[in-house]
């Protein structure tokens, strides 16, 4: 095949272990497509997930859509309050939006192979109602930037540690 710098085999793509706590429920290798062909605008990467395994938590974003296209297995997909078996050839859209969660866990007995295809909008805000998380992302994160996870129900009032103590330094210094 010709060499292009926007054009790559799957079996060229590092595979990438999933840094997942070890002996939890989530697990699997992805290959990062969009990254590996220069992609700006979409990011898309195909998982591999062992039986019984979930790649990610249950989650939703806030600004980006997720297209995710099963090519190999059989799994249950937790999508807003329904649970769907999907199996190969499956088409799934995750639109942005609180009525979106979504989750897909391999509850077969074989690998779990998809394809995931996002927008790559930032900055974004994801939600985790399982664990009722909030995660605000700069930037990817191979891109590095701001990223930080909080716990949703950790609200504070808007003015909370804001003593102005600069305020007044800086109108002292004026006069």
């Amino acid at each position: 095949m010709a060499k292009h710098k926007n054009i790559i085999h799957l079996s060229e793509i590092p595979l990438e272990q999933m840094k997942t706590p070890e002996d939890s429920p989530f697990g699997g290798v992805r290959q990062r497509a969009g990254a590996a062909t220069g992609a700006e605008k979409l990011g898309y990467s195909v998982f591999t997930v062992p039986p019984g395994k979930a790649a990610f938590p249950f989650h939703l974003h806030h600004t980006n859509e997720e297209m995710i296209y099963i090519l190999q297995g059989e799994a249950t997909l937790r999508l807003g309050t329904d649970e769907i078996a999907v199996s190969s050839g499956t088409f799934i859209a995750c639109p942005p939006g609180p009525d979106y969660p979504h989750q897909l866990i391999n509850t077969s007995a074989n690998n779990l192979h998809y394809l995931v295809v996002s927008t790559m909008e930032y900055p974004e805000i994801a939600e985790y109602p399982d664990s009722k998380k909030i995660g605000a992302y700069a930037a990817a994160a191979s891109q590095g930037g701001f990223r930080a996870l909080y716990k949703k129900d950790a609200d504070v009032p808007y003015f909370e540690g804001e003593s102005g103590s600069e305020i007044e330094r800086i109108k002292k210094s004026r006069r």
